[in-house]
C-alpha cells in the first residue's frame, strides 16, 4: 500500500488574489507527489487539521494591517496551535507601505510558531511573483523533510 503525505492549503480570498497564490501552491505540492486539499475559509464546511501533515494557511492583510475577521473565525475553529503551519498571503503595499504590508501573514506565522518564513505578495501572484511562490513552496517541503 502506497502512503501519500497529505496537505491542506486553508485560505481566505475576497479579490482572488490570495486563492491565485493557493492554487500555485496547489500546482507544487501535487507535482511532489502530496495529496492536497483546498479549503476556503468562511465558503467550506469546517475541516479537520489534524488529518494532514502539512498545513498552509493563506490570508489577505485588511484594514490597515489587520488579520480578517473569518482568518481568525477559522484559527478558533481550528482549536489548538498545530507544529506544521507555512504562512502565505497577499497584500498592497498603497494601503500603509512597508510597515503593513502583509502584517496578516507576520501575525499568523508568529502565532503559530511556524517554521518557515510566511509568503508575501503584492496583489496578484503573476510574472516574478510566481516564481517566488514556487521557490517558497520548494523550500517549506525541503525544510519540512529535513524536520521528519
Amino acid at each position: 500500500m502506497v502512503s501519500f503525505m497529505r496537505a491542506l492549503i486553508a485560505y481566505l480570498s475576497y479579490s482572488g488574489n490570495t486563492e491565485e497564490v493557493a492554487e500555485i501552491i496547489e500546482e507544487k505540492l501535487v507535482e511532489d507527489g502530496m495529496d492536497v486539499e483546498m479549503h476556503s475559509i468562511g465558503i467550506d464546511p469546517p475541516v479537520d487539521v489534524s488529518l494532514y501533515d502539512y498545513l498552509f494557511f493563506g490570508t489577505f492583510t485588511w484594514d490597515i494591517g489587520s488579520t480578517p475577521d473569518d482568518m481568525k473565525d477559522f484559527i478558533l475553529e481550528v482549536g489548538y496551535k498545530p507544529d506544521n503551519v507555512a504562512v502565505f498571503g497577499s497584500g498592497d503595499t498603497q494601503f500603509g507601505g512597508d510597515d503593513l504590508f502583509c502584517r496578516a501573514v507576520d501575525r499568523l506565522a508568529k502565532f503559530y510558531h511556524s517554521k518557515w518564513e510566511g509568503l508575501k505578495i503584492e496583489q496578484s501572484p503573476r510574472g516574478s511573483q510566481e516564481v517566488l511562490v514556487e521557490q517558497w513552496v520548494e523550500g517549506v517541503l525541503q525544510d519540512a523533510k529535513s524536520f521528519a
